[in-house]
């Protein structure tokens, strides 16, 4: 039997797959690379997690005193606990390799770069990850013609379907 995309069962828990997905980013930026960093979280954040319910659309990463960090990430209180519950825009630790992270510091210090999180989810373990890219922000005229051209796929499609007949 296929499953659906999640993977969620019937009680809405996500297992493995998507839990927040940053579209906003990939119009706003220009995603060069990409990596995949590990997230350090307390076990109420992870409960909300597999709930679905996290927003990374406002959030960023920064490499502060040689680790990275996610700030700005809202991951809402787990309503079953109660007063061990965590701080839902706090910032949380990423897990990367020295390497990596020296390669990000160098991308971060050059002019107009950031680390924008693009995608949420959990892996085949089980583990809770973070698809990070290095983006460079667009100007107003990049945008408009990003939006030209997925107007222009659109219509093309359309036309390609009714058989060239305009």
């Amino acid at each position: 039997m296929v499953q659906a995309k999640n993977d969620k069962k019937k009680n809405g828990v996500i297992s493995h797959g998507l839990v927040a997905e940053n579209r906003r980013s990939r119009y706003d930026y220009a995603i060069g690379e990409t990596m995949e960093a590990g997230l350090v979280l307390t076990g109420t954040e992870v409960k909300s997690l597999r709930l679905g319910k996290a927003q990374i659309t406002e959030s960023y990463a920064s490499p502060e005193k040689g680790e990275l960090w996610l700030i700005n990430a809202h991951i809402p209180e787990y309503l079953q606990a109660n007063r061990f519950n965590h701080v839902e825009k706090r910032p949380r630790k990423l897990l990367v390799s020295k390497k990596q992270l020296a390669h990000l510091e160098t991308e971060v210090s050059r002019a107009g770069n950031t680390i924008v999180p693009l995608k949420l989810f959990f892996n085949d373990q089980g583990r809770a990850k973070l698809l990070i890219g290095i983006g460079k922000g667009k100007k107003n005229y990049d945008k408009r013609e990003t939006e030209r051209n997925r107007d222009w796929n659109r219509d093309k499609s359309r036309i390609m379907k009714e058989g060239g007949r305009g």
